[in-house]
């Protein structure tokens, strides 16, 4: 299953950049893990969200859970569970190996 988890800031960005290594380190540790599959900031700069896969919505809990930004209560954060049914051909197939390649018209 995926999962949309997208981050909230509630906090000045400077609180935000002195942590951002550690929450970097959190990212690299589950793109490792194959729970990520993207990331990134949102623009303008208020918050963040990442694309993840998981068992379960529980596992995914953890791993925010374990998320510096979280930790430290920078973040609002809110997971969704999505269930994409259709794909892009470019999308890589593992992603959502029941999702149907669109075609087009």
């Amino acid at each position: 299953m995926l999962y949309l988890i997208l981050f909230n800031y509630t906090a000045p960005l400077e609180a935000l950049d002195r942590v951002l290594p550690a929450h970097r380190a959190h990212l690299d540790a589950h793109y490792a893990s194959g729970h990520f599959l993207m990331s990134g900031p949102f623009f303008p700069r208020e918050g963040g969200g990442i694309l993840a896969r998981a068992e379960s919505r529980e596992e995914v809990d953890a791993i925010v859970a374990r998320d510096p930004f979280v930790i430290e209560n920078l973040v609002q954060v809110r997971v969704i569970t999505w269930g994409p049914n259709r794909r892009s051909a470019d999308t890589p197939q593992a992603w959502l190996p029941d999702a149907v390649v669109a075609t087009s018209a």
